[in-house]
């Protein structure tokens, strides 16, 4: 895949499939991924086949590829309450030697173009550490606000931490 300035790179995106599981279950157990997300350590190949297995045709769940590797996933679900149907929850992650290098502004803008121009969502949220300065930063760019700070809702490395809550908004 070339390279979009020095060390961007134009990851292919793609819809998940059930193989998915073990490239999916490396990233997860990376200590970088681990220990932005809520993932737990050590986490087994059948737990992503069957987080996999559930969501196929729920919700937009999609891969980014480079040289054939998936380096990072995205996920939108939307709220099962007809009184909440406007609503779309995002959960991503990258690999840890892909962060900074556009995956995860890819994944989210495609994540995003799917609410928008194809699910018709009003809101979308997402969750964060606090402490996550280079997911926030994303997040903003792409038109997110923290609406909420849960103090130590969070534990990672034995610590309790804040986590924010962020939307974005189009109505």
């Amino acid at each position: 895949m070339p390279p979009i300035g020095s060390d961007r790179l134009a990851p292919n995106l793609r819809a998940i499939r059930s193989s998915d599981a073990a490239a999916l279950c490396r990233i997860a157990n990376m200590p970088g991924y681990r220990h932005g997300t809520l993932c737990s350590p050590f986490e087994p190949v059948e737990y992503w086949e069957k987080r996999i297995a559930g969501s196929i045709g729920e919700n937009t769940w999609l891969v980014a590829e480079v040289d054939d590797h998936i380096v990072g996933h995205g996920s939108l679900m939307t709220r099962k309450r007809a009184r909440m149907a406007h609503v779309g929850d995002i959960v991503m992650g990258v690999a840890d030697d892909f962060v900074g290098r556009g995956i995860g502004s890819a994944i989210l803008q495609a994540l995003l173009d799917v609410a928008d121009n194809w699910r018709g969502l009003k809101r979308i949220e997402l969750t964060v550490y606090a402490g996550n300065e280079p997911a926030i930063r994303l997040y903003r760019r792409h038109g997110f606000e923290v609406e909420g700070k849960h103090v130590k809702a969070g534990f990672t490395d034995g610590e309790y931490v804040d986590v924010l809550t962020m939307a974005r908004l189009r109505f």
